[in-house]
């Protein structure tokens, strides 16, 4: 890190303990019983040094959460949704959404906030300590994947919207979240899965404990054809070993992963084939597309709690293998072979991640300071070919990157009186990039450093109320390759490069409602503006500017028990409305595309206080939004409905799941751009390209076990 970083993290620091006393008084002071209550409310209402118990989101974070955009969801919330794809978890975050517009095997495509996320840009995602965005990934900057995940392992899910946290680093501008994976499991779980076309699935779970000892083993093999006309023959394996230990006040834990997955994919097809009825709605116009990844990981956690002081540390090492075979514009590049590409990815990660944090008292005022390291290294050849049919062809740009990140960051939560709390916190990144590159004047080494603070304010006015005002700065880091580019590999021409670090801004106001029954509500009015949009796409292999970019919106989330002799019932519904506007265009050429502009998801969940049916219904909406800057082609809004019931049949369960179950003929995802097939205009046309959502299908489970984590709703 360079000094002046060095400076703004320590005396940050140092201002934040200057306020505090010099020892440890909650360790050493006896209190009369009206002080001692009055230190328990105000410990209560930060976050503890316990570990919190999450079932679903009837938990109640007042006096918790730092904003309104936070949350947490546990199995119980999560383990009835019939899922089509894994990564439709994260839907459990409030104006989430998360589509394919390519084979199973390939990161889902994630809009949240205003963001077209591409595959994960500016949403930091991680399992446990491990970080799943990857940077300069050879098909685009965060690649997020998030099909390794075994569903029924999943234990619960962290979320931060917004950049006000600093714990959230790079890719955290839209915010975070973290997947916790269970440690432990009262009964073992196999399940078997069958639907239509080809759909095949199976799970096997369990766990053994002695003592303080704990092992669990998991896997899932899993098969996928779908309606294409070209089978996508998707073959995942995924695997989950870990060991874990559980003291007094220490505790370790050991996570092997690991993942294999093939499949042949279908990319968006032009929308004026089907119109003309050339093409099928599930057809394609290139049959050998497809992929491969491979991911294997190695995690330690370990953590110790000394009277009011907990400290965790966290290591990881990954290797990980991609292979990604598309063709987005057919022959508009290369009129005899085709436009067909080939991305390779090939990289070791290695990272370690320090927190600490200290429960301190001074007098009525309670503060919790927070305070971390964490670090990054990442070790990659990426490269960029043209193929025919999977035939190489020539390369375009070959890179070896090494890619290393440190970021220091602290955060002081102050419980004032028993209304107001306050947190201040600043984060200090630094990161080098060294890019040897098969073109050698695009090679080089960048180093770049950012200080990002944050502040939040929570009012709690009635018990069952807390107001929150908040804002900070956030960033997400751009490719390597773009840091150091000089000439564009295609081209010849000459080109900037980009910055590093790109810098955004945001702030937040909101409130949080705990109601009788379990009523919780949200409600969110925030704002984000990006300096910067200008990207290295990997697809093309150069640099593409975009310019300056703010987005504002409001989304409000609810849960409700209805009736209190029918706690059995939830319901719950979230809206989410966006406006995303380019700052540096002229007027009417402003809209960003991809931008959702609007996202509704609601369910009606039944689930038995004791082993009996269970069932649920979820609606799953996202609006038009624009395709182009001047909103004059506009892309077309998509509604699904799922449904699944689950029946226990003497020590097993069957559940059937309906898949759309309305029959819509939405669309996953929707570009504009052009694109040529044979015979067309050399310059090819602009259309709308879309990729449809699958049609209404139905899928059929058996279960043996513990049914992930059934319990009784309390």
């Amino acid at each position: 890190m360079t000094s002046l970083l060095r400076r703004t993290f320590a005396s940050t620091l140092l201002a934040a303990a200057s306020t505090l006393p010099d020892s440890l008084s909650a360790q050493q002071t006896t209190q009369t019983s009206a002080d001692s209550a009055k230190r328990t409310t105000s410990r209560d209402s930060l976050t503890q040094l316990r570990a919190v118990r999450v079932t679903g989101r009837r938990d109640d974070l007042i006096g918790i959460a730092s904003s309104a955009a936070q949350g947490r969801v546990g199995r119980a919330d999560m383990r009835q949704r019939p899922l089509l794809r894994e990564g439709e978890l994260l839907e459990v975050i409030p104006g989430m959404i998360l589509t394919q517009h390519s084979g199973d095997g390939k990161a889902n495509q994630m809009f949240v906030r205003g963001f077209n996320l591409d595959h994960g840009t500016d949403f930091q995602t991680r399992i446990e300590s491990m970080p799943l965005n990857l940077p300069t990934h050879a098909h685009g900057q965060g690649y997020t994947d998030l099909n390794l995940l075994i569903p029924e392992l999943v234990d619960h899910v962290n979320y931060s919207l917004g950049p006000y946290y600093a714990e959230l680093g790079d890719f955290g501008s839209a915010g975070g979240a973290t997947l916790q994976l269970v440690r432990a499991l009262p009964r073992p779980i196999a399940q078997i899965e069958g639907g239509a076309w080809g759909f095949r699935r199976a799970v096997a779970a369990g766990s053994t404990t002695r003592g303080a000892h704990t092992l669990l083993l998991g896997g899932e093999a899993k098969g996928y054809d779908g309606p294409w006309q070209v089978p996508q023959e998707l073959a995942k394996r995924s695997g989950m070993a870990r060991y874990s230990w559980q003291g007094n006040q220490q505790s370790v834990s050991v996570l092997g992963l690991a993942y294999h997955n093939t499949w042949s994919a279908s990319d968006q097809i032009p929308e004026r084939l089907v119109s003309e009825g050339s093409l099928a709605r599930f057809g394609q116009v290139d049959p050998s597309l497809g992929g491969l990844t491979t991911r294997a990981s190695l995690s330690l956690d370990a953590t110790r709690v000394r009277g009011t002081t907990r400290t965790q540390i966290e290591a990881f090492a990954v290797r990980y293998d991609f292979e990604l075979f598309s063709n987005f514009t057919y022959f508009l590049d290369n009129s005899e072979s085709g436009d067909q590409i080939r991305q390779q990815d090939g990289r070791a990660i290695f990272g370690l991640n320090v927190e600490q944090q200290r429960l301190l008292t001074q007098e009525s005022i309670t503060h919790q300071l927070r305070y971390g390291l964490q670090s990054r290294w990442d070790d990659a050849d990426v490269s960029l070919a043209r193929t025919q049919s999977r035939e190489y062809r020539e390369m375009v740009r070959a890179d070896l990157v090494k890619q290393g990140s440190v970021g220091l960051w602290t955060a002081l939560e102050t419980q004032w009186t028993s209304k107001w709390r306050t947190t201040l916190g600043v984060r200090g990144d630094g990161y080098r990039f060294d890019v040897a590159s098969d073109h050698p004047e695009n090679g080089g080494v960048r180093t770049a450093t950012l200080a990002s603070p944050k502040v939040s304010v929570a009012f709690r006015p009635a018990r069952q109320v807390e107001l929150y005002a908040g804002g900070g700065l956030g960033f997400h880091s751009n490719d390597a390759r773009g840091t150091t580019i000089r000439i564009d590999p295609v081209s010849g021409d000459s080109v900037d490069a980009v910055h590093p670090l790109v810098r955004s801004r945001g702030g937040e106001i909101g409130a949080r409602l705990s109601g009788a029954r379990d009523l919780r509500t949200t409600i969110s009015l925030w704002t984000l503006r990006l300096d910067s949009e200008l990207l290295f796409v990997g697809d093309v292999g150069t640099t593409e500017p975009q310019g300056r970019s703010s987005r504002t919106g409001v989304t409000m989330a609810n849960f409700w028990r209805p009736l209190r002799s029918l706690r059995s019932l939830a319901l719950d519904g979230d809206v989410s409305f966006t406006r995303a506007r380019y700052l540096d265009e002229p007027s009417g050429e402003q809209s960003v595309p991809g931008a959702l502009e609007s996202v509704i998801a609601a369910g009606v969940q039944w689930t038995p206080a004791v082993n009996g049916p269970t069932a649920v219904l979820r609606l799953r909406h996202f609006g038009a939004h624009p395709l182009v800057e001047d909103n004059s082609v506009r892309g077309v809004a998509t509604t699904l409905l799922n449904a699944s019931i689950g029946v226990p049949v003497r020590h097993a369960r069957i559940t059937a799941s309906v898949l759309n179950l309305l029959g819509g003929r939405g669309r996953d995802v929707q570009y504009y751009y052009a694109s040529r097939l044979r015979g067309e205009p050399q310059g090819g046309i602009e259309d709308v390209h879309f990729h449809p959502v699958e049609p209404r299908q139905l899928r059929i489970g058996v279960s043996l076990g513990n049914w992930w984590g059934m319990t009784a709703p309390e």
